[in-house]
Parts: C-alpha cells; sequence; structure tokens
C-alpha cells in the first residue's frame, strides 16, 4: 500500500477517534437536552391536540383547544391582557431604573463597589416565594407602607385588594429586582470611549446631548440584550401573581402562567394547558420578533 494513503488512513482514525471523546464529554448535556427540553417541547405540542388529563389516555381532538380558547374561554383573554400589560409595565420600569442607577454608579468616588453591591443584593433573591410573601406583608391594608401613609396623614390604600393597585403593586416587586440588568449597563458604560465624551465637550455638547447621541447609541446592543431578556422573562411570570394576589381581586393580576398552572394542576386539563403553553409560546415569539425588526432602526453596533 501506499505511504501517502497509509498516512491518510491513520488521520482519519485518529480524528475519528478524537472526535468520539469529544462526543462522550458532550453526551449529558445532548442527553439533559433531549430529555428535559426537546422532548417535552414536542410532546407539549402533541397534547395541545388532544384531550388529555393526568391518569387517561390522550383523545386526539384537533383544534379544538384552540378554538375553546379564542371562542368560549373568557379567562383567556383576561389573563393575556394582564400579562401583556405586566410586561409593558415591568421592561421599561426595569430598564430605565437600571440604567439610571447604573450611570450613578459609574462614577470614582469612595465606597463605590459596596454601593453598588447593595444595589445588586435584590436581584440574588430572584424570583422566590420568600421575597413575594415579604412583599405581600408589606402591602396590606395593616402592613409597613400603610403605616408609613397613615401617618404622613395619608389614608390607607387597598395595594392588594384593589383592582387598581393589586397589578402595579406587583409590577413594583419586578423592578424593584433591577440589579442583573444594571451590572449589564455599568459594564458596557465603562466600555464607551472616553474620547467620544471629551471630543463632544470641546465641540460644546451638553451632558444630555452626550446621553444622547453617545451614550445611548454606545450601550444600545446591551439595551437590546436587556429588553429582550426582561422582555421573555415578564411574559412568563407567574411566582409573584400566585402568591401575593392569587391572580385577584377580580382577575386584575390572572397572568397566562397562573392560567397554565391552574388548568394543568389544578383541574388536570393536561392538553388544554399543553394549548396554552403555546400561546403563551407565540406570544413570546411575536415579541421577540418584534423586538428584532425593530432593532435595526436603533441599535448600532462598533463594526457599522
Amino acid at each position: 500500500m501506499d505511504m501517502s494513503k497509509t498516512k491518510t488512513l491513520s488521520k482519519k482514525s485518529s480524528y475519528s477517534k478524537r472526535d468520539l471523546k469529544a462526543y462522550y464529554y458532550i453526551a449529558p448535556w445532548i442527553l439533559g437536552f433531549a430529555i428535559l427540553q426537546l422532548y417535552p417541547f414536542i410532546s407539549s405540542l402533541f397534547y395541545s391536540f388532544t384531550d388529555y388529563s393526568i391518569g387517561s389516555d390522550p383523545v386526539f381532538v384537533g383544534l379544538a383547544n384552540y378554538v375553546k380558547l379564542f371562542t368560549k374561554d373568557k379567562e383567556f383573554w383576561t389573563s393575556l391582557r394582564v400579562t401583556i400589560v405586566f410586561a409593558l409595565m415591568t421592561v421599561p420600569g426595569k430598564i430605565i431604573l437600571a440604567l439610571a442607577v447604573a450611570i450613578f454608579l459609574n462614577r470614582d468616588i469612595k465606597g463605590i463597589n459596596l454601593i453598588r453591591t447593595l444595589y445588586y443584593i435584590p436581584s440574588l433573591f430572584g424570583g422566590s416565594v420568600a421575597i413575594a410573601i415579604l412583599w405581600r406583608l408589606m402591602f396590606l391594608d395593616n402592613g409597613p407602607i400603610n403605616a408609613v401613609l397613615n401617618a404622613m396623614g395619608l389614608p390607607t390604600v387597598q395595594f392588594l385588594g384593589s383592582t387598581t393597585w393589586a397589578l402595579p403593586t406587583i409590577c413594583l416587586l419586578e423592578i424593584w429586582q433591577f440589579g442583573s440588568s444594571m451590572v449589564m449597563f455599568l459594564a458596557a458604560l465603562k466600555n464607551v470611549p472616553k474620547s467620544l465624551y471629551e471630543a463632544a465637550e470641546i465641540d460644546g455638547a451638553k451632558k444630555i446631548d452626550r446621553f444622547w447621541h453617545i451614550t445611548l447609541p454606545q450601550i444600545s446592543p446591551i439595551i437590546f440584550f436587556t429588553v429582550l431578556n426582561q422582555t421573555i422573562q415578564a411574559l412568563q411570570n407567574f411566582t409573584s401573581a400566585d402568591v401575593i394576589t392569587e391572580g385577584g381581586p377580580l382577575k386584575s393580576t390572572y397572568v397566562l402562567g397562573m392560567k397554565l398552572y391552574r388548568e394543568g394542576f389544578g383541574y388536570f386539563k393536561m392538553g388544554y394547558a399543553s394549548a396554552i403553553s403555546w400561546i403563551v409560546f407565540i406570544v413570546i415569539l411575536t415579541f421577540t420578533l418584534v423586538l428584532f425588526a425593530s432593532s435595526k432602526l436603533w441599535v448600532h453596533y462598533a463594526d457599522e
């Protein structure tokens, strides 16, 4: 056999062995993805076209679940509206607050690292049940927030018992946990070239002009990523609404996550719950596509 052919075969065999070892290393992740994510994703699509309850066999019903959602289930439209309003209130609020705090912390002063840590602490708790319970206790009619209002001579506000105040109260909890967004904005601000500010200052640009024409365009990719990430999280909200108000009063905080959970694990209508989950997926996909389409108008990258 020719020596060149022998070397080629040996190289191929060595490459195949090395590739096989690589597959061994990533096999746990592939199995985890297939079993815990891909299979539930595909199976939920199948179950959404069935009449399926826990303990019984699924019966194929076609589009019946979706037809019922859009034509007969008034709770669905209520929860969809509440979910969208929740996202429209929390995402801009969190982004604006996180950016304002990041700009404030983007300076060299004594103890700045400690101050940054204190601002980030609320985000460490995430969407925990304990924080939601604490938030509920704070905003009760006889809670500390109303105690402060009464001490100032103001009347008691039914934060959790009013259809006007219940949803904004829950939104405040989500906005309060702005630390992760703040950290990303702070890192982005650190990477803005100081030469741009110096040149603008020499040209006589005011602070507000430097903010609009230098700071925002330079950190716009991070803003886009943060808005996208926070929107996806907001549209999947469940914990705060369920723990603080249980969807009340009068379904004013009844988000789609609660609707999905109660249909699936409260009434054991897994087929119907699967259809709701796909509606949630479509809503998230729609918001994502809109954000990507609009990003061409306001997101500026360094290589452009």
